[in-house]
């Protein structure tokens, strides 16, 4: 059976919301999901899994969007884990209240590609809760990282 892990750090909620949204996702394309928060994982946790996802909030520090605290450590090993043959895909929240909405998410694809995983989907930015709009593009999002891994697959 495939298998997907969703890391997610989430202040307010929302990002945990997300990572459960693509996790139920990913689970009626027949994967078995493990979802932690990151503080509670580790980056060689990806090696076991066939997709690969982080859903991270941005920090602002006033100036620019950092990554979360709780997340640096994992980010950190993350660069220096070989994902070579795993399929990533990268989402979470931010508020355009801010000028570097959701940089997060981009770091953390940026991340993955230097691990030699293959990227899945494109990356998914979400203005605080998700909403309606928000759902189908995380629905496309799983939709596409199960695409690129049957495509691996094959």
């Amino acid at each position: 059976m495939p298998t997907a892990r969703i890391v997610y750090a989430s202040m307010t909620g929302n990002d945990e919301e997300i990572a459960g949204i693509v996790a139920e996702e990913l689970e009626k394309y027949g994967y078995t999901v493990d979802t932690t928060e990151v503080s509670q994982a580790m980056a060689e946790d990806f090696q076991d899994a066939d997709i690969c996802v982080t859903a991270t909030y941005t920090y602002s520090d006033g100036d620019e969007g950092v990554l979360p605290d709780e997340a640096m450590d994992f980010y950190d090993d993350l660069k220096a884990t070989d994902l070579t043959g795993k399929v990533f895909g990268c989402c979470g929240s931010g508020d355009h209240f801010y000028d570097d909405f959701a940089t997060s998410v981009d770091d953390f694809a940026k991340a993955f590609s230097e691990t030699g995983a293959t990227k899945g989907a494109e990356n998914v930015k979400i203005d605080l809760a998700p909403e309606a709009d928000d759902i189908k593009a995380l629905e496309k999002f799983s939709a596409d990282l199960v695409a690129k891994a049957q495509s691996l697959d094959a």
